[in-house]
C-alpha cells in the first residue's frame, strides 16, 4: 500500500462489505475483498466525480459490471460522501432499502447501470464511451474540451466468459475507444471451483487481437502498481484492459481464494478473524474510524474542484460560442420532440400501400432533425430495417461525429451498447428482425428495469418474412416483449400509426419502445388516427350503439379485419374494429376508455394477429376466438402463409360468426 491512510481507506471497503452481507446473512464478499484496492484507486486517484453532484455532465463513469459485488459499490458511494448511510448499509438486501442485492440504477444515487447479468455492464459501457466519444467530437473547440471523461468498467471472470463482452469490446477496438478502460478482475475462481474447469484462454491476447492495448497488474493489493497501470492506460490512444490479479475474498484467512468466498456470509467468526488479520481497530460492526471519513471527505473536496474548473470553463465557452450552447441544451432536452403533436408536416403521409417498415425509415428521416440528440444503428441490417438516417454519416474511429451506427452482427452487446448511451443522455435506437429480438430481450429487460426510453426497431414481423422460412418468421416473440413490465411494445398498421409509435418512442422518458413493423406492403387505413397513442382505439365502428361483435388486430391484420367487418356487414352482422398498436398503452388508459371501446357486454370478441395467441385471453375472453398462428411457419410466399395459415379475411368472417 501507498501509506497507512490508504491502506485504512481499502480496508473500510472489505469491512462494511463483509458486515454489510453478514448482517443480511445473504450477498457476495468475494468480489469486493478482492478488488477493494483497485476501486479505491479508480475512485479516489483516477476519476473525475462529484459527490456534491453526482449528475455532473463531465464526469468519469464507472460501471460494476460484476454486479454481485455491490457491496464494494455501497462502501464506496457511503465513504465517498453520496448521501449513502451507515444505515442503509445496514439495510442491505431488504425490503425498501437503498441497498438491493445488485445496483439498481435511479434506485441508488450514484449508481450509473443497472448490473447483475454479468457481462451487461461490459457492453454499456462500451456504449457510454461511444456517447463520450460522439458528444466530444459535436461539442469540443479547441481550448474547450467540454467533453472530455473516460468510462471505467469493473468486471471478472464470470463477464469475460460471456459471449457479451466479446461482441461489445470486438466493437470497441474496432472503433478505437480510447477513453474506455476495462478491469479484469482475474481472481481465477468461478462458484463451481477454479476457472480451469472451464476458462483456459488467454483473455488479454484476446483483447490484443481486438484493438486494445493490454495491462496486467501482477499484485491486486498494490496501489502504486494500479496506479501505473491506469496512467499507462490513458497515454495510449487505444481502449485499455488491464488484468488486476487479485485474490477473492482476500483479507479473511479461512476464504481467501477458495469459491466459497464468493456468493455466502464469511460467518461471524470469519468476519472477526478478517479484521485482525487487516489490523482493523474493532470488531465493532461497521465501525470506520474518524480519519479514515476524513480522508475520503478530503478527497471528495478535492473532487468538486475538478467541477468547479469545468464549470468555469463550460461558462467561458457558452459566451464565446452562444449557437453551441444552444445546441447543448437541445442535445439534453427531453422534450424537444412534444411539439410534434401538433406539426401537421410531421403526421402527413403519402396515399400509397407501403410497408410499416419503409415508414418507418420515412418517418425517422422526418425525425432526424427535430431531435438533435437521436443517434442509432442496426445489427448489420439497416438496408433491410430502413433504419439510416441520410446526410448524417457514420459514427466511426474516424468520424464520432457521425449519426448512423453501424453495430455489426451483434444484437445482445446493440442493445447494452444502445442501453449505455441513453444512460449518457442520448436518444438511442437499435435494429434487427423482429425473429432475432431473442438476442436483444435480456438488456431490453434491462431498459424497462432501468426506466430509460431506448428504442428497439425490428422488422420483419410475422410469417409475412415469407420464402425465408420458421426460422426467420416470429410467432412467440411479440407475446415475449408484452410480457415485459414498463415496456411499450408497437405494431402499427399504416403510416399514421408508425408515426404515432416514433412519436411515443422519441417523447418517452422513463419506457423502452418496441416497433414491430412488416415487410409487406400495407394499406392506408381511412380511420387510423393519433387515437393510436391510446394503444387501441375504434379504427372502424359499427353502426349500432353496441355492435354484435368485436374484432381486434394490429399491425397488417387491421386492414383485412376492416375486410371483414364489410362481408359481415353483408350478412347482417354489425362489427366493430378496434386497432390494437400497442397493448401497453391501452392498458394505460382508465377504466371508463377501455370500458368504452372493449364494452363488457359484448363477449362476442376475435383477436386477429399473424403469431402467437398467447396474451389475447384478456381481450377475447373466455367466449371469444382467436385468428392467430399456433405452430411456426414455413417456406414460401407471404401471400401463400397467409392462406396456409388462416390469417385471411374469410376465416376472420368464419370464427366471428363462430363465436356469435
Amino acid at each position: 500500500m501507498s501509506n497507512s491512510i490508504d491502506n485504512m481507506s481499502v480496508n473500510a471497503i472489505r469491512v462494511l462489505a463483509a458486515d454489510a452481507i453478514q448482517k443480511a446473512k445473504s450477498g457476495h464478499p468475494g468480489l469486493p475483498l478482492g478488488s477493494a484496492a483497485v476501486a479505491y484507486n479508480v475512485w479516489a486517484k483516477q476519476m473525475k466525480h462529484n459527490p456534491a453532484n453526482p449528475d455532473w455532465a463531465n464526469r468519469d463513469r464507472f460501471i460494476l459490471s460484476g454486479g454481485h459485488g455491490s457491496t464494494l459499490l455501497y462502501s464506496l458511494l457511503h465513504l465517498f460522501g453520496y448521501g449513502l448511510t451507515k444505515e442503509d448499509m445496514m439495510q442491505f438486501r431488504q425490503d425498501g432499502s437503498l441497498t438491493p442485492g445488485h445496483p439498481e440504477y435511479r434506485h441508488t444515487v450514484g449508481v450509473e447501470a443497472t448490473t447483475g447479468p454479468l457481462g451487461a455492464g461490459m457492453g454499456m459501457a462500451v456504449g457510454m464511451a461511444m456517447a463520450e466519444a460522439h458528444l466530444a467530437a459535436k461539442f469540443n473547440k479547441e481550448g474547450y474540451p467540454v467533453v472530455d471523461h473516460y468510462t471505467y468498467v469493473l468486471g471478472g471472470d464470470g463477464c469475460m466468459m460471456e459471449g457479451i463482452s466479446y461482441e461489445a469490446m470486438s466493437l470497441a477496438g474496432t472503433l478505437g475507444l480510447g477513453k474506455l478502460i476495462v478491469i479484469y478482475d482475474s481472481n481465477r475462481i468461478s462458484i463451481e471451483g477454479s476457472t480451469d474447469i472451464a476458462f483456459t484462454e488467454n483473455v488479454q491476447a484476446r483483447f490484443a487481437s481486438m484493438g486494445f492495448q493490454t495491462l496486467v497488474v501482477e499484485d491486486g493489493n498494490d496501489l502504486d502498481e494500479i496506479s501505473r497501470a491506469m496512467e499507462a492506460a490513458k497515454a495510449d490512444p487505444r481502449p485499455s484492459m488491464i488484468t488486476v490479479k487479485t485474490q477473492i475474498g482476500y483479507g479473511c484467512p479461512a476464504k481467501q481464494g477458495k469459491a466459497s468466498a464468493h456468493g455466502e456470509p464469511l460467518g461471524e467468526e470469519n468476519v472477526a478473524a478478517m479484521k485482525e488479520f487487516l489490523g482493523w481497530p474493532s470488531q465493532e460492526p461497521f465501525y470506520v474510524p474518524d480519519e479514515v471519513y476524513a480522508n475520503y471527505k478530503a478527497i471528495a473536496a478535492q473532487k468538486a474542484k475538478d467541477e468547479e474548473a469545468w464549470n468555469a470553463m463550460f461558462a467561458e465557452y457558452c459566451e464565446k460560442y452562444p449557437e453551441m450552447k444552444q445546441a447543448w441544451e437541445d442535445e439534453f432536452n427531453m422534450d424537444i420532440a412534444a411539439p410534434l403533436m401538433d406539426d401537421e408536416e410531421y403526421w402527413a403521409y403519402e396515399e400509397k400501400a407501403d410497408a410499416t417498415r419503409n415508414l418507418s425509415g420515412w418517418a425517422l428521416n422526418k425525425l432526424k432533425n427535430k431531435v438533435p440528440n437521436l443517434i442509432g444503428g442496426s445489427a448489420d441490417l439497416a438496408p433491410s430495417n430502413k433504419t439510416y438516417m441520410k446526410d448524417l454519416g457514420d459514427f466511426s474511429k474516424d468520424n464520432y461525429a457521425g449519426r448512423n451506427l453501424h453495430f455489426g452482427v451483434r444484437e445482445f452487446a446493440m442493445a447494452a451498447i444502445s442501453n449505455g448511451m441513453v444512460l449518457h443522455g442520448l436518444r438511442t435506437y437499435c435494429a434487427t428482425f423482429f425473429v432475432f429480438s431473442d438476442y436483444v430481450k435480456p438488456m431490453a429487460r434491462l431498459s424497462a428495469l432501468m426506466r430509460i426510453p431506448t428504442t428497439f426497431v425490428l422488422t420483419h414481423d410475422s410469417i409475412g418474412v415469407g420464402e425465408d422460412g420458421p426460422t426467420h418468421e416470429p410467432i412467440e416473440q411479440l407475446a415475449m416483449l408484452r410480457s415485459l413490465p414498463n415496456f411499450h411494445v408497437f405494431r402499427p398498421a399504416d403510416a399514421t400509426e408508425t408515426l404515432a409509435a416514433w412519436y411515443s418512442a422519441v417523447t418517452s422518458k422513463e419506457t423502452p419502445t418496441a416497433l414491430v413493423l412488416t415487410r409487406q406492403n400495407l394499406p392506408q387505413l381511412a380511420g387510423s388516427s393519433k387515437e393510436a397513442l391510446k394503444g387501441g382505439y375504434i379504427i372502424e365502428d359499427s353502426a349500432k350503439a353496441t355492435p354484435d361483435a368485436i374484432i381486434i388486430a394490429s399491425g397488417s391484420e387491421v386492414s383485412i379485419s376492416i375486410e371483414a367487418k364489410k362481408l359481415l356487414a353483408e350478412e347482417g352482422i354489425d362489427a366493430r374494429v378496434v386497432s390494437m398498436p400497442c397493448m401497453d398503452l391501452f392498458e394505460e388508459q382508465s377504466a371508463e376508455y377501455k370500458e368504452s371501446v372493449l364494452p363488457k357486454s359484448v363477449r362476442a370478441r376475435v383477436a386477429v394477429e399473424a403469431l402467437s395467441d398467447f396474451g389475447w385471453a384478456k381481450y377475447v375472453g373466455l367466449d371469444g376466438g382467436y385468428v392467430t398462428m399456433h405452430g411456426f411457419g414455413a417456406s414460401a410466399p407471404a401471400s401463400v402463409l397467409f392462406k396456409k395459415f388462416g390469417i385471411t379475411t374469410e376465416n376472420v368472417v368464419a370464427t366471428v360468426k363462430s363465436v356469435m
